[in-house]
């Protein structure tokens, strides 16, 4: 089974990143067009600044179609309070259990404060694949 690595073995080190100004639905497309199920969202210096998921696209077009406005930019739908956030010398593991508990599908992963990558539930998988053999 699973042995303890360190998540920096499984990061996407180059993920899919949005700035805070760009509309909603240019977010959507990178959504869509990379088939993965959110972004980071980063300012200029890539310190991140919020995570934008599917579910926070459709409630905007959803909120948007209701209210008879347009959907708007990134910076109004995206999460940006209280982000979980990981180390990439953490325990992949650790991860793995912590990201299960909370519901997530993805966590951002930091070093000196800049966003280094992404860990996903695709990567654990690939991880305890990889061990698996």
């Amino acid at each position: 089974m699973l042995q303890s690595v360190s998540l920096r073995d499984y990061i996407i080190t180059n993920p899919v990143k949005v700035r805070p100004d760009d509309n909603v639905l240019e977010a959507m497309r990178s959504i869509i067009d990379n088939k993965i199920s959110g972004v980071c969202v980063v300012d200029a210096e890539d310190n991140l600044v919020g995570i934008l998921s599917e579910m926070d696209c459709l409630r905007a077009v959803l909120g948007a179609s209701y209210n008879n406005t347009g959907i708007g930019r990134v910076e109004e739908h995206m999460t940006k309070e209280n982000l979980l956030v990981a180390h990439p010398d953490e325990n992949i593991l650790d991860v793995a259990q912590d990201m299960l508990r909370k519901g997530n599908r993805r966590r951002p992963v930091l070093e000196n404060g800049r966003l280094l990558g992404q860990i996903t539930c695709r990567q654990l998988l690939s991880a305890v694949n990889k061990f698996q053999k």
